[in-house]
């Protein structure tokens, strides 16, 4: 049974929806929980590539690299953000990712993205604004600080994902989520030694989870779908880790669902019906 592209970037928004409650949890330095976040999914997939006997370093791996150096930066914003606002402010801004996404495709990658697909964005990103409209967003000092470095990590994000979309027909999806760490688990190895409060052992242990789940798996499931969909197609489904970290934050922190996250959140749904309905549409016409 093969997995469809589609569940997959879902699973894996979903996987992604839980990343702010672990680095709410844990509340170690950024540099540490980035140091989890990169560290482990290296060390895994080497043992992995060696065991296999796979090759790295192949292709236009520089470009590859590059794209990690990119994935570093970004990755300690994105954590940097979640300690310094709410979730809700650091997912919202988070999800600005998608336009850039989008803007970039259409530059590097030559995309053609047609006006009901346009539109289809327009409405997730809607259901997004609605979920949040009723929410209090400070600019305090914290929470500015917080949200800049959310929107820096969401426009680095959006030019990863397009550099890696273009070279996924030379990698598998390890090699992807391999050299997509690489760069930031050699910059990020040594705080874990001079950081201070030092993570005692259950934190290391959720590390080591946080690290597997949303480092390898579910980027494992992202590049999977990265490969085989459109970039804006793509795009609008991870608008599920929206929702998928309000559900989360309910369990964890006791937060209300109000209804204006309810209708934003079927927008949302709504939106990615539609889009894969006229998907198979066209498949079939094809």
């Amino acid at each position: 049974m093969k997995l469809n592209p589609y569940f997959a970037v879902i699973l894996a928004a979903t996987i992604g929806g839980s990343s702010g409650i672990f680095i709410k949890l844990l509340n170690l330095p950024a540099t540490t929980m980035t140091f989890f976040r990169v560290v482990v999914p290296v060390v895994v997939l080497l043992g992995f590539f060696a065991w296999k006997k796979i090759k790295l370093f192949q292709g236009n791996f520089k470009i590859m690299l590059f794209a990690s150096l990119l994935n570093a930066i970004r990755m300690f914003l994105y954590v940097f953000a979640y300690l310094y606002t709410s979730i809700g402010n650091a997912v919202i801004i988070l999800f600005t990712w998608p336009i850039f996404a989008t803007i970039f495709g259409i530059i590097i990658l030559k995309e053609k993205v047609k006006t009901k697909t346009a539109l289809l964005i327009g409405l997730a990103f809607l259901g997004i604004i609605i979920m949040y409209i009723n929410k209090e967003i400070s600019f305090g000092n914290k929470d500015f600080l917080g949200m800049a470095a959310m929107l820096l990590s969401a426009i680095l994000f959006a030019l990863t994902m397009v550099i890696f979309k273009k070279e996924l027909k030379d990698y598998s999806k390890t090699e992807t989520v391999f050299y997509q760490n690489i760069v930031g688990a050699l910059i990020f190895l040594p705080f874990i030694f001079i950081n201070k409060p030092v993570p005692n052992i259950p934190q290391i242990g959720t590390g080591i989870i946080y690290g597997l789940l949303v480092g390898i798996a579910a980027y494992a499931l992202f590049f999977f779908a990265l490969k085989k969909l459109k970039m804006s197609h793509y795009s609008l489904f991870t608008y599920w880790e929206v929702p998928a970290a309000l559900i989360f934050s309910v369990i964890f922190f006791k937060e209300i669902i109000t209804l204006n996250v309810i209708i934003g959140g079927l927008l949302i749904i709504i939106a990615g019906f539609l889009l894969r309905k006229k998907t198979i549409v066209l498949s079939k016409k094809k």
